[in-house]
């Protein structure tokens, strides 16, 4: 019901500038048991150096959300966007039809990141991007909706994707619970700290795939920050 991926066992790929861990199978990383979980199709796990950064690059039919940990990612795209997300923010990217975009991190300091994309609910339409900040302090001891494509998440990113991304965070000692619908899939990673999830330890930075019709309860262990995603 509850599958942990630690991150020793995550994909590895260090170019110098980036060094990233693939929570599922990407680029020359490949596993057959790990090419998605649902609609979630990537979650990376990305360290990119001081003034570095990915150049223009084409994507298209794929929700792409960024989670900022540590630094800044300044965004640049074929629509005209710019933008700088800092971290505990959070940026999103509808490819639709077609878009090139660039992530720059122009800071003095490494910027660390989850790259996350969700398969949209349908193909198509025309792209668009978004970015907003979250102060951690509103997600204390709850779990806060920072991207969603369910109307009614009043202040979330809007995605086109039958999928929310939640964040919270949590003291040592606090519990919360998720529950997974019937048919869903949630993958979880503490960004920092460690959790319990119904009793089993996961440290910061490990993955955990949840399956359908269950209800967990996320225990911290140390102060933790957590990033969960909840797909078709």
């Amino acid at each position: 019901m509850i599958e942990k991926r630690s991150f020793e066992s995550l994909g590895h790929a260090d170019h110098g500038w980036l060094n990233a861990r693939h929570h599922f199978s990407f680029a020359n990383y490949y596993d057959p048991a790990r090419m998605g979980w649902g609609a979630i199709r990537v979650w990376n796990d990305d360290e990119i150096g001081p003034n570095s950064g990915f150049p223009p690059h084409p994507h298209k039919d794929m929700e792409i959300i960024t989670y900022v940990r540590t630094g800044a990612i300044t965004h640049q795209d074929s629509m005209g966007n710019q933008g700088k997300t800092g971290a505990g923010d959070v940026q999103v990217m509808s490819a639709g039809t077609g878009v090139r975009h660039a992530e720059y991190n122009l800071e003095p300091e490494k910027t660390t990141l989850f790259q996350i994309w969700i398969e949209p609910k349908r193909q198509g339409g025309s792209p668009s991007w978004g970015a907003k900040p979250f102060p951690k302090g509103d997600r204390s001891g709850r779990f806060v909706t920072l991207a969603s494509g369910f109307e009614g998440d009043e202040g979330a990113l809007p995605i086109r994707a039958d999928a929310r991304v939640l964040g919270a965070t949590l003291k040592a000692g606090e519990s919360l619970t998720h529950s997974v619908g019937d048919g869903r899939h949630a993958y979880l990673v503490p960004a920092t700290g460690a959790i319990e999830i119904d009793g089993e330890r996961f440290d910061a930075r490990d993955g955990a795939a949840l399956s359908g019709g269950q209800t967990v309860t996320i225990t911290a262990i140390e102060d933790a920050e957590i990033v969960l995603v909840d797909a078709d």
